[in-house]
């Protein structure tokens, strides 16, 4: 099932009666069996968007579309979509096969076609051994599990999931992310995930939808959101280590950092303003003779990597990261009780640059 969402809005009216928008004109075209991830900060209209798709919370103007059938205005119930929420929310006092049982129960479908139910999504979940078990004897990863199954179980055609994973520990997160990817894969239902994990959405979305301030930032596939950013906003949430960002400024096409001229853009001939300037960590090459010398406080080695904490005075953050992924020999004798200053060329194409004025990226 396709679900689409025309410039809907959610609105709340404070103690001054003031009007402030949780979600702001937002519009999704999201298709058949894709799994999307709808990303952004604590706070930013992400789980409002999902529970209006729900029919949990209302829309305050828009339009909500699955297929071509207006559902702006069904109950949750008429939607025929599956919840999984952050908490599980298991019935206690049930086992696991009880919990997945409940809602068919509540469909008043017949004995044999529930227990034919129970066995094939306990199968495709890989839950036969825990059925007989309350919550309290699962770990959070079963747990987890079985609020999927249940929400399964239905046979929906859309299956929402708010902040699924934040409950478990790093081992499980990377679990259960190839698991939903698997059920997705194998059922074809589309999924709806709500994340403020950007790693969680890199790795198993089709499509993300960045959100901030109740607006849609940017969207697209993963890897054209990270390396295309539309604004300052979106270089600087996604990636780990963080995007490094510097007051700069562009003059008759050359991009500056202080008075070194990291590249020059000759599209840009015709432009002199202050902006900043984001590189990504990996956008560095180590050169003696390198346009932008650069403090390094100390190093990480931590395998697969090397990553340099470094200090500029034209940086916002007081430090910044820096990626190789081959030891370099001038790492080699590293003091980090001395001043160590290295000297680097930038990237061009790991590099860009934002309007100072409204975040927008020109380059």
């Amino acid at each position: 099932m396709s679900i689409i969402l025309k410039k809907v809005s959610k609105n709340f009216i404070d103690s001054k009666k003031k009007i402030n928008y949780a979600v702001d004109n937002i519009e999704m075209n999201i298709k058949k069996g894709s799994l999307v991830t709808i990303l952004g900060p604590s706070g930013c209209g992400k789980s409002t968007t999902l529970f209006m798709i729900a029919g949990l919370t209302s829309v305050s103007s828009g339009k909500i579309f699955f297929d071509e059938k207006d559902v702006t205005n069904l109950s949750p119930e008429k939607r025929g979509v599956g919840l999984v929420f952050q908490n599980y929310s298991l019935y206690p006092h049930m086992t696991a096969r009880q919990n997945i049982m409940f809602p068919l129960e509540n469909l008043k479908k017949t004995k044999d076609y529930i227990k034919q139910k129970i066995q094939e999504i306990s199968k495709l979940l890989k839950i036969e051994e825990q059925l007989d078990k309350k919550p309290s004897e699962l770990s959070g990863g079963q747990q987890q599990r079985i609020a999927i199954a249940r929400a399964l179980v239905k046979e929906p055609e859309v299956l929402l999931m708010d902040e699924p994973f934040s409950n478990l520990d790093v081992k499980f997160r990377l679990i259960m992310r190839e698991e939903i990817r698997r059920i997705q894969r194998k059922t074809g239902i589309t999924i709806i995930l709500v994340t403020h994990d950007q790693e969680e959405a890199m790795s198993i979305s089709d499509e993300i939808y960045l959100i901030n301030q109740g607006q849609i930032q940017q969207k697209g596939i993963p890897q054209e959101v990270y390396m295309q950013p539309k604004n300052l906003f979106v270089a600087e949430f996604l990636g780990i280590p963080a995007i490094s960002v510097f007051d700069g400024e562009i003059n008759n096409g050359q991009v500056k950092i202080g008075e070194a001229v990291i590249f020059n853009v000759p599209e840009l001939k015709k432009i002199k303003q202050e902006v900043y300037i984001g590189i990504r960590p990996e956008g560095y090459n180590l050169n003696s003779k390198g346009i932008l010398e650069i403090r390094v406080l100390y190093f990480e080695n931590i395998g697969r990597e090397l990553i340099l904490l470094a200090f500029h005075n034209k940086c916002l953050k007081q430090t910044f990261r820096i990626i190789f992924y081959k030891i370099k020999k001038e790492f080699l004798n590293f003091n980090t009780n001395q001043k160590n200053f290295l000297r680097f060329d930038i990237k061009k194409e790991k590099c860009f640059i934002f309007d100072k004025n409204n975040g927008q990226r020109i380059f």
